[in-house]
């Protein structure tokens, strides 16, 4: 299909609820208290010991942990998105195995008000974008309903207790609808485009409900992985450049890679010194951040030694 051909384009605004919906005022609150949970979060969790090269695995071992704290933090900063106590009798509890992970429900009656498809993300993982996949039909999303990525690292890069950044917080509804968009009209291929779309899929589905979009041809299984539809592209960038004691996200990503797939203390340390080399050069960042930094870099050069 050429670009002329393509139908239009998904806009956001038509999957979002719309002002004179009965809980417009709750929606937008909760969207703004997720945005501010690296602020609130605060987690007893504490990791130390960890070898540099299983730290690619924190993710694994500690995501639904963190996915569990953060649906904590929400309910304990209640006054941020229900200030005035409207929702008294409402709470976020997290569902195993169903779409939405989170909901905002009663629970005398278990009247749902919004749902969340909630997921942690290792920053310093080796992929440098979020592994997240996301197919779940449009039809199973209600318009409150959200898909949040939250972003997460140790607090001292090798250790310590996780801390967040700035969650990544999507119309749910939407973000389907671009999904199967890009799949079928703007990613390049040869191959079959055509999705099934599950058929009397509706929100807050039970556990049996068949509710996720089939592609006929996906030997890659990337459809549904967000970060590769572009949705989070300019989000991503801007993550990239957070500073972990003094040094880019982007910088530590690439060195852990190097020093986890390095085969020879050589390659180790010459990935060690690349790193050193960049903190020197990052003339701009406080000085306490740099010595930060180079601190971490000695502890890698003692494991090395300890290694031998």
């Amino acid at each position: 299909m050429t670009e002329e051909n393509r139908p239009p384009e998904p806009t956001r605004a038509s999957f979002l609820p719309a002002p004179d919906d009965d809980h417009y005022q709750l929606y937008r609150n909760v969207r703004e208290a997720i945005s501010s949970l690296p602020i609130y979060f605060r987690t007893e969790t504490h990791i130390s010991g960890i070898l540099v090269t299983d730290l690619h695995t924190l993710n694994s071992v500690l995501g639904a942990t963190i996915e569990e704290q953060v649906v904590r933090t929400l309910n304990l900063i209640r006054n941020t998105w229900d200030s005035d106590g409207s929702y008294a009798l409402y709470t976020f509890v997290r569902q195993a195995q169903t779409f939405p992970d989170v909901l905002l429900r009663k629970t005398s009656t278990s009247e749902i008000l919004l749902g969340i498809e909630l997921k942690g993300w290792y920053l310093l993982a080796k992929e440098a974008e979020p592994s997240l996949r996301f197919q779940v039909t449009s039809a199973a999303c209600a318009q409150r309903d959200l898909i949040v990525v939250v972003p997460w690292v140790l607090g001292n890069v090798l250790s310590g207790s996780p801390i967040l950044f700035e969650p990544f917080v999507e119309s749910a509804k939407y973000a389907a609808e671009y999904r199967n968009y890009h799949w079928q009209h703007i990613r390049k291929t040869q191959q079959d485009t055509t999705i099934d779309i599950p058929k009397g899929a509706s929100p807050y589905p039970s556990k049996t409900a068949q509710i996720l979009d089939k592609p006929h041809a996906d030997g890659g299984g990337n459809f549904g992985r967000l970060a590769r539809t572009g949705l989070m592209d300019t989000y991503m960038q801007k993550l990239n450049k957070v500073q972990l004691c003094g040094i880019e996200v982007v910088y530590w990503r690439e060195f852990l890679k190097t020093f986890q797939e390095s085969t020879t203390e050589t390659k180790a340390r010459s990935a060690l010194e690349q790193l050193r080399q960049r903190v020197q050069r990052a003339s701009d960042i406080p000085s306490p951040k740099a010595q930060a930094a180079l601190t971490i870099l000695a502890e890698l050069e003692r494991l090395l030694e300890v290694s031998e």
